[in-house]
């Protein structure tokens, strides 16, 4: 066994489901790819093999990203946040990172809300 992943793995706090989500980002232009989810084995392989490996919530199995379609997820870093239930995935995307064929998974359904100012 790897102590120093299975301490990372360790640190990990998963939900009730046994999952984490894991925000991807493009490593140079900080844009927010897509959302996905993993459980300590894909969070497992994402750290160890440089490629991005999800557990399919609806197919009930790993996936990594780009094996079918060709847009591969490279991992350039991670990070978790400050209590570790959420991952920050930096990648080098290629192709579209969302299953619609869209550059990211945000670019399909923007809103419209009111925005603020934080000296208002």
């Amino acid at each position: 066994m790897d102590t120093a992943i299975d301490a990372v793995l360790g640190r990990a706090t998963f939900n009730d489901d046994g999952l984490l989500p894991a925000i991807i980002q493009q490593w140079d232009s900080k844009e927010v790819l897509m959302l996905g989810y993993m459980d300590a084995e894909a969070l497992r392989r994402t750290l160890t093999t440089g490629r991005v490996t999800f557990w399919s919530r609806s197919r009930q199995e790993y996936w990594r990203k780009g094996d079918t379609s060709g847009h591969a997820q490279y991992v350039k870093a991670a990070a978790f946040d400050c209590d570790a239930d959420t991952l920050l995935v930096s990648v080098e995307q290629v192709g579209a990172a969302c299953h619609t064929g869209a550059h990211a998974c945000f670019d399909v359904d923007p809103l419209e809300p009111v925005t603020g100012a934080a000296d208002a």
